[in-house]
């Protein structure tokens, strides 16, 4: 599986399309597109793996582990976990979608991000 296909994956998984990845890793327009013919820099995978949440790693094919390598990762799961012991997987009474959830942990890991 190439690059540009572990990433299509993973979009897909994630809700998202390519442009939408593309945008949020704050790429120029379609630069993830052009990795089918050519190599993608290391700086703009990182930047798309971080939005998918993978390590580059996974998306290079190193490993069959999607999990990131970030540090940071740790304390999102423990936010995670503290939201569910409390039970906050409702909104005005409606259950929040996964899709949802992921949002908010992407909010958060990059208010992380920007703090360390």
């Amino acid at each position: 599986m190439t690059v540009l296909e572990r990433i299509k994956e993973v979009s897909k998984l994630r809700g998202y399309n390519l442009t939408k990845v593309n945008e949020m890793a704050h790429l120029g327009k379609n630069t993830i597109y052009s990795w089918k013919t050519k190599e993608p820099s290391h700086n703009n995978l990182q930047a798309v793996a971080d939005v998918l949440g993978v390590s580059v790693d996974y998306l290079l094919g190193n490993t069959d582990e999607m999990h990131s390598n970030k540090k940071d990762d740790k304390k999102v799961a423990d936010l995670k976990d503290i939201m569910k012991e409390f039970e906050i997987v409702q909104f005005d009474g409606k259950t929040i979608p996964e899709e949802d959830l992921l949002v908010i942990e992407r909010i958060i890991k990059g208010l992380i991000d920007d703090q360390y």
